[in-house]
């Protein structure tokens, strides 16, 4: 039985050429990915409208000496929708922190299954337990009408601890896609067209 063939790709970090070692898709993974890529995209955005916050705020406070609570909270919020809401993107783009001095060092087959292994016994467990504690976490939010705490702060608490499961998720979905290429790699056949 033949393996497939991963990809080379090169890539330029910080003035350094290093060239990665790409996994072979499978047509679901590459429908998972398409996903989490759109949805990075859109989240993109949400770093623009922070710093237009940030902006007000700070003018506000400095120029009309007139501070806003609701800004101040509104600038946590959205720093935690744009960073959680990346998690599942990075994977997608495996752009999330490894351990380069190792991997580098790896063949293709030893770092997919690093990347099986990895995902198996360590993300996939820790992202379940995540969801498992913050599904309820939201709901008893939800459930009591939690509203800030600050005076003037902002209502529905539960919108923003919302973003901690549905990140998680995004994040099972990203290596689920990972998970599934490297399978490709390592007990697949390779298809003329790319696609299964």
């Amino acid at each position: 039985m033949s393996e497939p063939l991963a990809m080379d790709d090169t890539r330029e970090a910080s003035g350094l050429e290093t060239k990665v070692t790409r996994l072979p898709d499978t047509a679901l993974s590459m429908k998972i990915e398409t996903g989490l890529e759109s949805i990075g995209r859109a989240l993109s955005w949400v770093w623009l409208l922070l710093l237009g916050v940030i902006v007000l705020n700070v003018t506000l406070r400095y120029v009309f000496s007139s501070g806003r609570i609701e800004l101040e909270e509104a600038q946590w919020h959205l720093y935690a929708v744009g960073f959680l809401g990346a998690l599942g993107y990075c994977v997608k783009n495996d752009s999330h922190i490894r351990v380069d001095v190792l991997s580098e060092r790896f063949s293709p087959r030893m770092r997919a299954w690093v990347d099986l292994y990895g995902i198996l016994l360590l993300a996939l467990p820790f992202c379940a337990l995540v969801l498992y504690f913050s599904v309820p976490f939201v709901l008893e939010s939800y459930s009591s009408g939690e509203i800030s705490v600050s005076p003037g702060g902002l209502p529905g608490r539960f919108l923003i601890k919302s973003a901690l499961p549905l990140s998680f998720l995004l994040l099972v979905f990203g290596f689920l896609a990972r998970l599934m290429r490297a399978g490709r790699l390592l007990f697949g056949t390779p298809s003329p067209d790319g696609k299964d």
